[in-house]
Order: structure tokens, then sequence, then C-alpha cells
């Protein structure tokens, strides 16, 4: 006997199948250029949302000291995609000129020619665009803070031409929607939302060296910079500093908002994740590399289940 969920998704598979034939025939052009418009806002490797979500959903639960309020809950869901998606079309706009240099990012749209410069900036103006009317419906601190998020995402692609450090350029991006949340859900932003804030921004900084790890000789060559760079042979003594700064703040993050031992637990679990991670660069080799980056994404989501489960159950 088909259950009744069964049903509902094959005419959701069915309805959309429908509607995009439809979108086909009425806009051929429109929808040949569809992939290329994905692959540039990066919705076809979700890494990037998965590890801004998670730090900001566990900044939302903390907030409200459980579930947070549903409206927020969608705004800050949706609005981390818009986002990402809005960092990564102008990224590609300010690397036009090293993207076809290096092995792995050749064939990007507009190194391929599939969107143009222009394109790239109208995609990166118009996400933002439906990112702040998500916001109107918050509170005013929690719309001035944007306007800083949105300076930074778009700073951030530039800073490899001026300094070692982008990664940390990064890092304060990525870590921004932490204090949104609190200014969202709370009115305020306390002074230990710091605390959760700085330990972002280590494991940004952490993850974000092990993915440029995976560009470094090609970076070498090109001329730009990276804290893969910098660090050189003691990339990996570093990546496990930060890693331990990172849970050292979160354990003071915790003693601050009173977080259990559901909480110490999804550090346990981050803690193996980042043993783990040491093991796949061990030979810092490209593969291995990304992999151990890719691993952050549980990491992430081992912290977020440790905040979920600590107010789930107190």
């Amino acid at each position: 006997m088909r259950k009744p969920q069964d049903s509902l998704k094959s005419r959701i598979v069915a309805g959309t199948a429908i509607l995009e034939r439809w979108f086909a025939m009425q806009f051929p052009r429109a929808h040949a250029r569809i992939p290329a418009f994905i692959q540039l806002t990066r919705l076809n490797r979700p890494i990037g949302i998965y590890l801004l979500l998670w730090p900001t959903l566990g900044a939302l639960w903390v907030a409200a000291e459980g579930f947070p309020d549903l409206h927020l809950l969608f705004i800050f869901a949706l609005g981390t995609a818009l986002m990402r998606s809005a960092g990564c079309a102008v990224n590609d706009f300010a690397d036009t000129r090293f993207d076809g240099k290096v092995l792995r990012t050749r064939t990007r749209p507009l190194i391929a020619g599939t969107v143009k410069r222009h394109e790239a900036l109208i995609v990166f103006g118009t996400l933002c665009a439906f990112g702040f009317v998500l916001l109107l419906f918050t509170n005013t601190l929690t719309i001035q803070l944007s306007f800083f998020a949105v300076m930074i995402a778009a700073l951030y692609p530039f800073m490899k031409r001026f300094t070692n450090l982008p990664q940390l350029v990064l890092g304060i991006a990525f870590s921004w929607g932490i204090l949104m949340a609190f200014a969202a859900q709370r009115g305020e932003v306390p002074a230990q939302a710091w605390l959760l804030f700085v330990a972002n921004c280590l494991w940004t900084v952490a993850y974000d060296t092990q993915y440029a790890m995976v560009d470094r000789e090609d970076d070498l060559k090109i001329g730009v910079k990276s804290t893969a760079i910098l660090f050189g042979d003691a990339d990996r003594v570093i990546i496990g500093a930060l890693q331990g700064m990172f849970l050292m703040a979160m354990l003071l993050a915790g003693l601050q908002f009173e977080l259990g031992m559901f909480f110490h637990g999804g550090l346990v679990a981050a803690t193996v994740l980042f043993v783990h991670q040491e093991t796949l660069t061990r030979g810092r080799t490209p593969e291995g590399c990304f992999e151990a980056f890719l691993n952050n994404h549980r990491v992430g989501a081992a912290v977020f289940a440790g905040i979920f489960l600590h107010y789930l159950f107190n």
C-alpha cells in the first residue's frame, strides 16, 4: 500500500516537472542559462550554506534559550542561503583575472563566458536586496548590523590581493550572522555573544586555510595571498591551534550561557572530527585538504546538535 507521504512527494515532483517544461517552452533562452547561474551562486555546492547556517542557527537557539521565533528561523535560514549565494557571485566577479589560471576554478561561468561580469554584479545586488527585504521584518538593530554584513561580504573577495589574511575577513563575514541573530531575537547583542563570534572566526580561519591549501601552488604562481601561504610548513600545526582555541572559546561561551552536557558532547564530537581532519591533511594533497574542509560541515552540525539537545531536554 502506498504511503501518503510518497503520494505527496510524487505529486510535488510531477508538478515541478510540469512547471519546468512550461518555463522551458515560454522562456527557452532563460531556461538554458539556469545551470550557469546555479554554478555562479554555488547552489549546486551547498557546503558554504551549511558552514554559514549552523553557527547562525546555534546563536538563534542560544539567544531564544530554546526554539526561536518561527519567523526569525525562516528569515535567517533563507537569508543565509541568499547571502552565501550573493557572496559567491561577487567573489567570481572579483576573481575573473585569477580563476582562469587555477585548475579548480577555470570552468566557472565567468571564465567559460556563460555569465557576463555585469550579470554577476546584478545577481549580487538582487540577492542582497531580497535579503534586506527579509530583514525589514526584524528590528532596527538587526537592520543596522546588516549594512556591515553586506560591506564585509563585498570586501572579502578583494582582500587576497592585499593581505595574507583574507581568511580572517571571511571569518568576520561568516560570524556576523551570530550577532544579528541575537539582535533579532533579543533586541540587543549581549557581551557573551562576542565569545561565540570570536570562536566562529577562529574556526572559519582554520577551515578556510584547509580550503586555501587546495590551491596553494596555483596561488603562489599567480600572486594570490592566503593564510595557507602565510603559514607555510606550519599550516597543520596552526590549524590545530586555531581549532583548539575555537573549542576553548566555545567552552567559555557554554559557561556563560549555562549550556550543559549535551553541548559538551557536541564539542567532544567536534574534537574527534578535528583529529580526523588532521589525518586527512597529513600529506597536504589537494584531495585530502578539500575533504578535510568539507568535513567541517559535520563539525558545525555536531555543535548545533549539542545546543539543540540542551534546550530540548532542559
